[in-house]
Formats: C-alpha cells, structure tokens, sequence
C-alpha cells in the first residue's frame, strides 16, 4: 500500500487537532496613523538630496574608495616593485601582478624589480582598500572616480596602462636611470623631488 492510499484510509478527526487561539490586534486608531503620517509630513519641507547627475555631481567625502591609481615618484620612475603584497592582500582575488627585474637599460623603478604586468579586475573588486594598506611603497592608492560602468566585462579588467598616474611636472617617462648619487633608500624617503637632466634618455 502507498503512502498516498494510506493517507486516505486513515480518518482524520478534525475535533482532536490541537489549535491554540492567535489574538489580532485591531486598528492602530487615530493616533497610530497621524504619528505615521507626520513621519512623512515634516520630511516635505527638509532640503533635497537630489542632484541633476550626470550633469551635476555630488562631491565624495574625503576617504572615498574609488578607482585605483598606481603612483609615480617624482622624477616619473614608478613606485611600484612588483611585490605582489596587495594581490595576496584582496579578499576577492580581483588583482594579479608580474614582478620583473630592472636593469640599467630598462629601470622602471628604484630598487631591483617593478610591476611588469599589473591588472586590477573592477567585475570582483569589492573596494574594501585592503591592498592600499598592504602596499609597502604606497604606490597604490584610491581616487575619487567611482563611474566605471562600461558596456563589456573585458573593459572592467584595467591593465597597467590604465592605472598609471599620468607624468606631471618635472617627471620624466621610464625606463630611465635613478637620480645621481641617490638609490632606492632616497626614494622612499622621499629625498628625490625632481628629475634630473642627465636623466632623460630620449633627448
């Protein structure tokens, strides 16, 4: 016999299931409704958060977790040293880096080794700023740039290029040797402040 059959063989008296009684409270009565109602009535007259965006947009506070930047030093050889601390450091595994090794005709960075391949995938990062904490050079940080929607996943995976901060005054586009007389040390201390004639490569 199925469990089915059985079921229905077996007569079930509806007096001897046991209920217990559910006590519904009525209506909340004047002064219930008006103390909702004055919750939406005195937000009327409050100022709009509300801005015309795109056209208008509202400034970020100070410590905003935006886009990521990779910086430069001051005479354009990039921080970065290739040390793969922020990749181990993100929760959701949404940055992968190549170290390579800096020769003197080819030095990216002071020091031995710099980001050769440096990609940051916006589709798993979840903007936590774990890897600007790990980064023992601070050669990542965070900008204020939070529009990063795009119409392909592959443009949401940022390579080196487009991390790079771009060259200001002063710097000068690597490779290209470290300051005279300065080594990685100076740098990270912050004793190079400019770039040096003799640096430039190109001219």
């Amino acid at each position: 016999m199925s469990e089915i059959e059985s079921f229905k063989n077996n007569d079930v008296d509806i007096k001897k299931v046991e209920f217990s009684q559910v006590d519904q409270p009525g209506s909340a009565g004047f002064y219930g409704q008006a103390k909702g109602f004055w919750v939406t009535f005195s937000k009327i007259f409050k100022k709009t958060l509300t801005v015309e965006y795109p056209e208008v947009k509202a400034p970020t506070q100070e410590r905003f977790h935006g886009r990521h930047q990779l910086n430069r030093h001051p005479d354009g050889l990039e921080k970065c040293i290739g040390c793969e601390l922020c990749a181990w450091a993100c929760p959701a595994d949404a940055i992968y880096v190549e170290g390579a090794d800096n020769t003197e005709e080819n030095r990216m960075s002071p020091g031995e080794r710099y980001g050769k391949v440096y990609q940051i995938n916006y589709l798993r990062c979840v903007f936590c700023g774990l890897c600007i904490e790990a980064c023992p050079t601070r050669a990542l940080t965070m900008t204020n740039e939070y529009e990063l929607a795009d119409d392909s996943r592959e443009k949401l995976i940022f390579e080196k290029e487009d991390l790079l901060g771009p060259l200001r005054a002063g710097m000068l586009m690597p490779p290209h040797p470290m300051y005279p007389d300065m080594n990685d040390t100076n740098y990270y201390k912050g004793e190079v402040t400019q770039a040096h004639p003799s640096q430039d490569v190109n001219k």
